[in-house]
């Protein structure tokens, strides 16, 4: 696990979609939007992020009952017209505190927790939605190899 930091994160469009559901979800999820921008004759601009609209004990709450707020997001270089379920936006960008967890997916609270502290250490509050970078693909690398920028929009 690294430490934390600050980055100034750009706007990025993307493609994304968002539901109900679990986090189980996430995957193919994002499976669905990454065939749909190949379909559309879109290009890929960056690696796929989940969007985490509920804070941390929301997060257990609703994920325990199969209720979570789910959104997957591609960046792209150019806009695509969307079907309804999956939509072209603009991802807020702005200052974020940053961690990045190495390691299984599920193993990211030590991550989490340690982000929050800092947040809450430095006089900073949670301004948004966080959000997971996948920065490689677990079809391609072990779970011990995988790893995850987490950002917090912070004021």
């Amino acid at each position: 696990m690294s430490e934390v930091s600050i980055s100034n994160v750009e706007p990025l469009l993307v493609v994304g979609m968002r539901r109900r559901g679990t986090y189980a979800e996430i995957r193919p999820m994002t499976a669905r939007v990454h065939k749909y921008i190949e379909a559309g004759g879109g290009r890929i601009a960056g690696p796929p992020m989940f969007i985490c609209h509920e804070t941390p004990k929301e997060v257990v709450r609703v994920n325990l009952q199969h209720n979570a707020d789910v959104e997957v997001a591609i960046p792209v270089s150019g806009r695509i017209e969307g079907d309804g379920e999956i939509t072209c936006y603009e991802l807020a960008g702005g200052p974020m505190a940053r961690i990045t967890h190495q390691g299984p997916y599920e193993r990211s609270a030590a991550a989490y927790k340690k982000l929050f502290a800092w947040i809450a250490e430095n006089h900073k509050k949670v301004a948004g939605p966080t959000r997971e970078v996948y920065l490689n693909d677990p079809r391609k690398v072990s779970p011990e190899e995988l790893l995850t920028e987490i950002y917090a929009p912070v004021i």
